[in-house]
């Protein structure tokens, strides 16, 4: 061997020697790689969901934000999706399912902890695409201690309304709506409305328009506070102690989900709540469900320390701690309430009785927009002196959902109900 061809075979071996070392320093850097979650959890609750997450010990990087919808859409057509996001509602995500953009999560949770309507979608033989990993109760009312309301429906001006939001306005109304639907018709059409089942057009079915003309009815009284409410944001002004203890216009009441106790700061302590039935326009005064609504997780990589990250947020332990550092209602059974003023009211209508998931939260994002569109049209209509035109409204709903049926072959498959009966 030539004094040169040795040389040459050094300078190979250095090279296959550093290309070998190259590979590992690359292979261990992607290991620290951190985990991107996309949520909509912002400020004081997005540090503490991310003192929950540092107790794992795996690098992350969170991102929240109100535009979700838009910045994972964007996100995903990028080809840069997040690991992981967590989402209120999973219309959008069976869409993401649909497209076989999200990864099954069978063996990430334990199925027994998780009951109707928060069980994951799914049987042993099929595959699972999110899990809750925080729960909240609506079909409430809150009210200011020592002011409870009748057991009657309250006039606009009892009620402290805002329909605004910065990624998604006009959904407080929407909650209206499925309230009273639910109120009125029960579950069982509450169920086939929400997941358009059968032949029925749903969107202009008498069990649809007439809870929609009640609500009308009601924003009807008052066109000032119907335009209060089109302009309010449902938080309240920033740095204010939420709609309820604004009291705009002597309002007392407010329809909204046990989230609205963040919003109103060192007053929530004097808030009370009950149910809304009662208190509802035709709503009937008998408690027939609940709404309830949640937020879920699900994955878009299949990297170890994303899917070992989303097995200790939904396991009995995560999810305690993650109640205990945020405040959070979980739909995990295991996880008992922290003691307070209206927790264990809360947690008691949260994990018994019949129980529908949020309607429009289930819906095909297309739907669900043209809902929340007709929401805000009804109250510009009415706060303008105009006529509402409902059945109008309805019917181009209708038109949005009739389109979205005829290509959402997974929605349906994979959205088998919404409501627990129990």
């Amino acid at each position: 061997m030539t004094r040169r061809f040795r040389m040459l075979v050094l300078i190979v071996v250095m090279l296959l020697i550093g290309a070998g070392g190259m590979v590992v320093v690359w292979a261990q850097h992607d290991d620290d790689v951190p985990v991107t979650i996309l949520g909509t959890w912002t400020a004081k609750q997005a540090e503490q969901f991310e003192a929950v997450l540092r107790d794992f010990g795996i690098p992350f990087r969170y991102q929240g934000t109100a535009a979700q919808r838009e910045v994972l859409l964007s996100k995903v057509q990028s080809g840069e999706p997040p690991d992981i996001v967590i989402m209120p509602g999973i219309g959008e995500l069976a869409e993401y399912a649909d497209q076989n953009r999200l990864k099954p999560l069978n063996d990430l949770y334990e199925p027994q902890e998780y009951g109707a309507p928060w069980k994951p979608t799914g049987t042993p033989s099929e595959n699972v695409y999110w899990v809750p990993v925080k729960a909240d109760l609506k079909s409430i009312v809150w009210y200011r201690r020592g002011e409870e309301p009748a057991t009657s429906p309250a006039p606009l001006r009892s009620w402290c309304m805002g329909v605004g939001d910065d990624g998604a306005s006009g959904w407080p109304g929407t909650d209206w709506i499925e309230d009273l639907v639910l109120q009125r018709e029960g579950p069982d059409v509450y169920e086939k409305w929400a997941l358009a089942k059968g032949s029925v057009k749903w969107w202009r079915s008498t069990a649809v328009r007439t809870a929609w003309e009640a609500w009308a009815g009601l924003l009807r009284q008052d066109r000032g506070a119907a335009e209060h409410a089109l302009l309010t944001d449902h938080r309240g002004a920033p740095n204010s102690k939420g709609l309820l203890f604004d009291g705009w216009g002597g309002c007392s009441l407010e329809h909204q989900g046990s989230f609205a106790s963040s919003f109103y700061r060192n007053e929530a302590k004097h808030a009370g709540l009950t149910d809304s039935a009662p208190l509802l326009p035709g709503g009937g005064g008998r408690v027939r469900a609940h709404e309830v609504t949640g937020d879920f997780a699900a994955l878009f990589s299949e990297r170890p320390q994303a899917r070992e990250l989303i097995k200790r947020l939904a396991s009995m332990e995560g999810q305690r701690s993650w109640a205990e550092k945020g405040g959070i209602f979980s739909a995990n059974r295991e996880v008992k309430p922290k003691d307070g003023l209206f927790e264990h009211e809360i947690a008691q209508r949260l994990g018994a009785g019949p129980r529908c998931l949020d309607a429009s939260d289930v819906m095909p994002p297309a739907v669900r927009d043209a809902f929340y569109e007709a929401v805000l049209l009804t109250i510009a209509r009415v706060a303008a002196g105009q006529d509402a035109d409902i059945p109008g409204l309805l019917k181009d709903v209708q038109r949005v959902q009739d389109a979205q049926s005829a290509r959402d072959v997974l929605h349906r498959a994979t959205l088998k109900t919404v409501c627990s009966r129990r």
